[in-house]
């Protein structure tokens, strides 16, 4: 079961930022790895969907809201989960999950 705790809630301004975002018309496929992804194919699908962050006007936005909210998978204001686990140290490099 998610944990929603860290979830900002249902107000729209919350969310808002989202709608300005650069992934908006490329859907979940280059932002989240298929299972059994690995090495090259994996580097390759995450430096793409970097390129899509590094142009996009929310990318802080949706870091924040990645960093905030644990966000176990998928690359999230340019960074992926492992860089996202390394930012925000040991407790959450432990956890597995990023959650604390």
């Amino acid at each position: 079961m998610s944990d929603v705790r860290r979830l900002p809630g249902a107000a729209l301004h919350h969310w808002q930022w989202q709608q300005r975002a650069a992934c908006r018309s490329w859907g979940s496929g280059p932002f989240f790895h298929p299972y059994g992804e690995r090495g090259e194919e994996r580097e390759d699908r995450d430096a793409a969907a970097k390129r899509i962050c590094a142009r996009c006007p929310v990318r802080r936005a949706c870091l924040d809201h990645a960093l905030r909210t644990r966000e176990p998978y998928g690359v999230w204001g340019g960074l992926t989960e492992e860089e996202r686990r390394a930012l925000l140290g040991p407790a959450a490099q432990h956890s597995g999950t990023g959650a604390v």
